[in-house]
């Protein structure tokens, strides 16, 4: 629940005032350019790790292998794209850092953890 309220008031709070600095020392225009250049980037970029990420989820399971790695991928490059597509420097920033492979192994020991803690605690079931 503590998350949610740093998702849902702090982030936003942050974004605003990181816009607002933005447009102050760049412009209002140059501001709403990078704003929609990172949304169109980002929408591109989503697209294009999607794809690669659910060949390897069914190469994976073409090869009769769980796609437990490939599927954290996908979800990673989801939320990536969800991130860049909403408007603010901070989102883009985390969104970015999720689409590309090399940061996005950065987060994945945080994900795993979550996950068996949750399967220890029976909240998760696998099959």
């Amino acid at each position: 629940m503590k998350w949610l309220a740093l998702i849902f008031i702090v982030v936003p709070a942050m974004e605003i005032g990181i816009l607002l600095w933005s447009g102050k020392t760049f412009g209002l225009i140059p501001t709403i350019i990078i704003i929609l250049s990172t949304g169109i980037l980002g929408a591109f970029l989503a697209k294009k790790q999607g794809l690669k990420a659910i060949r390897d989820v069914q190469i994976q399971m073409k090869n009769f292998q769980a796609p437990g790695d490939a599927m954290v991928n996908a979800v990673f490059v989801f939320a990536g794209g969800l991130l860049l597509l909403s408007p603010g420097f901070v989102t883009d920033l985390f969104g970015f850092l999720f689409l590309f492979s090399p940061t996005r192994q950065l987060f994945k020991p945080i994900v795993y953890k979550w996950i068996r803690s949750k399967m220890k605690k029976g909240q998760i079931i696998v099959m």
